[in-house]
């Protein structure tokens, strides 16, 4: 009977392991950018990444933008180490770059490129959850 209690706490061990959530999955509090901040919640969408505005801040506080509920982080697929490969969407002007995610612990290191990569702009978030 013992050794059936140590080898179901070992398999409910593993099992556990298995279902860890990913590092880049959890509430990102992203840079200020023209003024305004937010907290993107990213999670599994189809077999990538996906970060929806879930919050919005700026100089007075939190509120309520238009850009909410939107997709700012776009199927990214993690390439290993840490690195996630996708797109990004930059609400101030509309575009969608090539993105690049770097995590590491507590922070993302995100990259969004033109030019095949040789023009970036970056921002470093830190996670909230």
């Amino acid at each position: 009977m013992k050794h059936l209690k140590l080898a179901f706490t070992f398999l409910l061990g593993m099992s556990s392991a298995a279902f860890a959530a990913d590092p880049i999955e959890g509430v990102w509090k992203t840079q200020v950018d023209d003024g305004a901040y937010a907290h993107v919640t990213i999670a599994p969408c189809g077999g990538n990444f996906c970060g929806v505005i879930s919050r919005t801040f700026n100089d007075t506080g939190e509120y309520k933008s238009p850009n909410q509920g939107k997709q700012l982080v776009r199927n990214m697929s993690a390439e290993g180490n840490g690195s996630y490969a996708g797109k990004v969407w930059r609400p101030s002007n509309n575009k969608i770059y090539i993105g690049k995610i770097d995590v590491s612990g507590n922070s993302l290191k995100l990259r969004g490129c033109i030019a095949g990569g040789l023009l970036c702009s970056k921002q470093t978030w830190s996670r909230l959850k």
